[in-house]
């Protein structure tokens, strides 16, 4: 954990000797300056994240040193130094942004407990700028990679429509990034402060997902023992994006296109309207506009949800972008899962770009994950990703053949849908212990941290499986 720096400005050498002595006993890194001018130097130099400043000091006073340390460094937590009787200068410091004060004489007790507090709130404020620093890397235009025209229009889009207000709509196949695009938008907005809230629709049933948007008051329905607030509550001030929307039941439409209106809904079982600032983008890999014509998404909502729709083409069509993705996913598996780095062949990367994508870009990650585990060596070459390519284009791993329910019309009634799965994930199974062992030497130990299961569990795996 990072130690916190205290940076303690007085022209009194044994005031700087008495502070750094009762900080430097609780942990603290401190480091000293005689006057508001040494200050701004060891500023620049240490970064702390607390200052000690006294008020009365030659050259640069305290007041002047305060009001550029603010501008230097935001999150410094300054705390002020005065002499009893001068309180009103300290008051004036703290209207100037110092985070808190004490007069002298000093009571070493007081001053530790006032320490303590700026430390942690610096450390909070850090953290905090930290994270948005990451979010806007993480979800600006340039976060959508790829150098294809229709990537860069894609990102022209974005940077466009972000800053206003309008509702959006983002179409493609599955697994292209629609909640990428929308978490870009959210990002770069004005609502970036605000929650992004995201719910697919696809995956709640009928009967719970008003409630899941909309919230319930106590007792609306059986189980209700409490009021619950919902996503459009909680997305207050920031965006709700609505993922698989075309697969919405009509009856929700209706409720949806109120909230777009009016910018406001009942809860569940409540009368009293509740009202939402919200931004609202939708995404579906379905054609609305045939939905629309085929009577199974309302023209009114489609019209109020297409203000500015746009469209993610699929991986195929954008193949000159492969490699670029295919090198970024190589680059997660060695940075956020600790395996090891390792490189594509030039015949690796004509497989990759070669192949037609169903899966699209989330495919594509899956496969870069499972090549790196299953190469040996540092390089992973075109035989190799093939038949990793291989099962999931034709929906069968090397040498594994899911039984056939239909083959023999006798044995019918003896299959499930259950069953078959069942068996061809253990097929998979094994075949990925195998071709791990293999790739580890048969070490054990290193085969199950490979794999992200405990020793235990390959044990009994192998034994399962009769894997010698």
């Amino acid at each position: 954990m990072k130690t916190t720096k205290v940076l303690i400005v007085d022209d009194e050498p044994n005031m700087r000797f008495l502070l750094s002595e009762a900080l430097s006993s609780q942990g603290y890194e401190c480091c000293e300056a005689g006057d508001g001018q040494m200050a701004l130097e060891r500023l620049g130099e240490d970064r702390p994240d607390i200052v000690i400043l006294d008020l009365k000091m030659p050259r640069m006073g305290g007041m002047e040193a305060l009001k550029k340390i603010r501008v230097l460094d935001p999150d410094a937590a300054i705390i002020i130094v005065t002499a009893f009787g001068t309180r009103e200068l300290a008051y004036e410091a703290l209207r100037e942004g110092a985070y808190d004060y004490f007069t002298k004489p000093v009571d070493i007790h007081e001053v530790r407990t006032v320490v303590g507090r700026a430390a942690e709130r610096v450390r909070l404020l850090r953290a905090v700028r930290h994270f948005q620093k990451g979010s806007e890397e993480a979800f600006s235009p340039e976060s959508i990679l790829g150098d294809s025209k229709a990537v860069r229009g894609l990102r022209e889009i974005l940077a466009k429509l972000a800053p206003t207000d309008s509702t959006v709509l983002i179409t493609g196949e599955s697994g292209t990034g629609k909640e990428l695009a929308a978490r870009v938008v959210h990002h770069r907005s004005g609502r970036r402060a605000g929650p992004f809230v995201a719910v697919n629709c696809a995956a709640i049933t009928e009967t719970l997902l008003e409630a899941e948007l909309f919230g319930h008051e106590k007792g609306a329905f059986t189980g209700a023992y409490q009021r619950r607030i919902g996503k459009f509550e909680s997305a207050e001030g920031g965006t709700v994006f609505l993922d698989e929307i075309g697969d919405m039941p009509m009856a929700m439409q209706v409720k949806i296109l109120r909230v777009l209106q009016e910018r406001s809904f009942s809860r569940v079982g409540g009368v009293e309207p509740v009202n939402v600032d919200i931004r609202l983008i939708a995404a579906t890999n379905n054609d609305l506009s045939e939905a629309v014509r085929r009577g199974r998404f309302r023209e009114d909502l489609y019209y109020r949800l297409n203000v500015v729709p746009v469209h993610i083409p699929p991986l195929r069509e954008r193949r000159e972008d492969v490699p670029v993705l295919a090198d970024f996913f190589l680059r997660k598996c060695h940075d956020a899962q600790g395996l090891a780095q390792k490189r594509l062949s030039p015949a690796a990367v004509r497989a990759l770009s070669q192949y037609d994508w169903p899966g699209n870009v989330r495919e594509l990650d899956n496969i870069i994950q499972r090549a790196v585990i299953l190469s040996s060596g540092e390089e992973i070459g075109g035989e190799e990703l093939s038949r990793v390519i291989g099962p999931c284009a034709a929906g069968e791993a090397e040498g594994i053949i899911a039984p056939d329910p239909f083959a023999d019309p006798e044995k019918l009634r003896e299959f499930s849908l259950q069953d078959t799965i069942e068996e061809l994930a253990g097929q998979v199974e094994k075949k990925l212990i195998e071709k791990a062992l293999e790739a580890q030497g048969e070490k054990r130990q290193e085969t199950a941290d490979l794999l992200k299961i405990s020793r235990k569990s390959l044990h009994n795996k192998m034994k399962k499986y009769g894997i010698e």
